[in-house]
């Protein structure tokens, strides 16, 4: 992407990202951006009471209410509603030890709550939904609710939550908006001296919220998240994205707040630069897509986040519906892509999109991080338009690339670096380094490895990769990237198979819809359906076979596929919340398919790829 191809005058610097290099005889890289991060606020709650003074009837929060209104909150009110709330909370048995739990999904009631309990100094913890509404037994809520100990759960729409409140509560005071609850206005105090006292014993090292993150196995960790980290990473935010600065910035983001790119990244950076959200209840699915554009074609976002899959399903729609088109194009200054690598193809056809409404390209930013990290690492500029690359440190981050397993894992020192898992000392201990970079797990590579400053791509997850029976490595993250373009639409997603074996099979999450179409239903199919049909069985062999004539090597030639005949289990962790796949947990719970992969005779559902000698 050319300078002249930047929309609206946006003034990039030449070179945001300068870096510094340091090589060691070991392999290790570090990188170190040459300008140190400038200072930020100490507390997220200060931003709010600046923007409440200087700019009260801004408004900073929206969501639809019946009948498809906008309720909107603005600054001024939500600092005197969140002071009368953290007074109340003062007066309940509530710390660090005995947290707030809110249940339920992103609402205004959720953050008024998260204010208040920033506010006063008293940790909160988003629990995914999921735990309450789509999990069959309640375990993994069960097991949150034991690691924290809270003294306050909440679950606005409370009805929705009934079965969980029942099933965990005890005797735990229920704050919510239906029924025997106690209600946010009753949870209200007057502000006095005692509130006054506590608000000012906080500071950067106070523990705003604990955020929860899986990994890749075992139950859920609760990342310790400090005032410190919000507030460095929103002031990170200002050198990728300079335009935050010019403008208050307006965002209509579904991405939830139990996850750290909506909760801790898109939050933080309202906050931080007085801007405005408005909540979509909408998400990337082919029902929920609805009422995020619904919500698009009345509020122009000024920068768009979202991730892959929400991207690629908006593309298609700017480039059929000029309405929506025009609204989402009239002030937008940059998209932004996290959770996962963004197609080609995808990001082609924004750019088409773009081109065809305001007649240039609108930049397209992306970064690497971690809930333990902020989330912010890394940042791309304009100028690096194409897909899997992630950068160059942000200011204030220390990057190590260590050697691991023939790859180089990215590790990350910095202020907004989380300072461990809450009451989980062992693992707080395995996730750093002996010099105290957090371990991301992540694989890079150097885009020029004369010129490391030049920045880095995406090379997959360390603890993904594995080794064929040859010895050789197997990387899975690019190859399962792959493997899901070749087989689109059919495949949501692909499990690559293959540890110690001779050669690769896979395990294909059907995209359901996606198979319907190839077939041309226009309802979607069942499982069982969609894992016997011939035709789609001859197109996958068709597909893989073409991929394994390009890729004859044993490290990327896929020999056998099946289709998974039920979808990945949340309570068995093969899938997260965020709709992301568990290679590990996948593997481990479906024992039985993948030995059937490797059978001398395999059932009439494996696909078999034949390749020629």
């Amino acid at each position: 992407m050319q300078a002249e191809d930047l929309p609206r005058q946006l003034s990039w610097s030449p070179d945001p990202f300068h870096t510094e290099v340091e090589r060691r005889a070991d392999g290790t890289v570090y990188l170190r951006p040459a300008e140190a991060l400038s200072a930020y606020p100490e507390r997220l709650m200060d931003s709010l009471e600046r923007w409440a003074t200087t700019s009260p009837r801004r408004v900073l929060v929206a969501r639809r209410v019946a009948g498809g209104q906008w309720q909107t909150v603005t600054y001024g009110a939500m600092l005197s509603r969140v002071r009368r709330i953290a007074a109340g909370l003062l007066t309940r048995d509530l710390s660090a030890e005995r947290p707030i739990a809110i249940l339920s999904g992103n609402s205004i009631e959720h953050l008024t709550l998260a204010f208040a309990a920033m506010w006063s100094g008293i940790p909160y913890c988003p629990v995914s939904p999921s735990y309450s509404q789509v999990s069959t037994d309640l375990r993994r809520l069960r097991y949150v609710l034991d690691l924290l100990t809270p003294g306050l759960i909440a679950a606005f729409d409370t009805p929705a939550f009934e079965r969980a409140l029942q099933g965990v509560s005890g005797s735990i005071e229920i704050v919510g908006d239906a029924g025997p609850v106690t209600s946010l206005e009753a949870l209200e105090a007057p502000p006095g001296s005692a509130l006054e006292s506590a608000h000012a014993r906080t500071n950067a090292d106070t523990i705003a919220k604990f955020l929860l993150t899986s990994g890749s196995t075992g139950q859920p960790k609760a990342v310790i998240t400090s005032n410190r980290m919000l507030c460095s990473n929103a002031h990170m935010l200002r050198q990728p994205m300079p335009f935050l600065v010019d403008e208050p910035p307006v965002l209509v983001d579904w991405l939830p707040w139990n996850h750290t790119f909506g909760g801790s990244h898109n939050v933080g950076l309202v906050l931080s630069n007085g801007g405005s959200l408005y909540i979509d209840d909408g998400k990337p699915t082919p029902a929920g897509i609805q009422e995020t554009l619904r919500n698009l074609r009345e509020i122009a976002p000024t920068v768009y986040f979202n991730v892959p899959k929400g991207f690629e399903m908006l593309a298609h729609h700017l480039n059929a519906d000029s309405q929506l088109r025009r609204n989402f194009y009239s002030r937008l200054r940059a998209y932004f892509f996290g959770g996962a690598a963004l197609a080609q193809h995808t990001w082609s056809a924004l750019d088409e999109a773009a081109v065809q409404e305001v007649g240039v390209r609108i930049p397209m930013l992306a970064g690497l991080g971690a809930t333990e990290t902020g989330p912010s690492v890394t940042f791309t500029t304009p100028a690096a338009g194409r897909a899997g690359l992630i950068g160059l440190p942000a200011k204030g981050n220390l990057v190590k690339l260590a050697p691991v397993a023939e790859k180089l894992e990215l590790r990350v020192r910095g202020p907004n670096v989380t300072p461990g898992y809450w009451r989980q000392p062992e693992l707080t201990a395995a996730a750093f380094d002996e010099e105290r970079f957090y371990r991301l797990g992540d694989a890079v590579r150097l885009l020029d490895d004369a010129d490391p400053a030049r920045g880095l791509a995406f090379d997959g997850r360390i603890g993904e990769d594995f080794k064929l029976s040859n010895g050789t490595w197997v990387s899975v993250g690019p190859l399962r990237a792959e493997l899901i373009a070749t087989l689109s639409p059919m495949a949501q997603d692909v499990v690559v198979a293959g540890i110690n074996e001779e050669y690769l099979a896979i395990l294909i999450i059907p995209d359901l819809r996606g198979c319907a179409r190839m077939l041309g239903s226009s309802a979607a199919l069942s499982h069982e359906a969609v894992v016997t049909n011939r035709e789609l069985l001859t197109a996958i062999q068709q597909r893989l076979s073409a991929h394994a004539r390009r890729n004859p090597a044993s490290t990327r030639c896929v020999r056998r596929a099946l289709m998974l005949p039920t979808p990945p289990s949340l309570d068995q962790g093969e899938i997260t919340d965020k709709g992301s796949i568990n290679q590990r947990a996948v593997l481990s719970h479906r024992g039985p398919w993948v030995e059937a992969l490797y059978r001398t005779e395999p059932p009439p559902q494996v696909v078999r790829i034949e390749i020629a000698a």
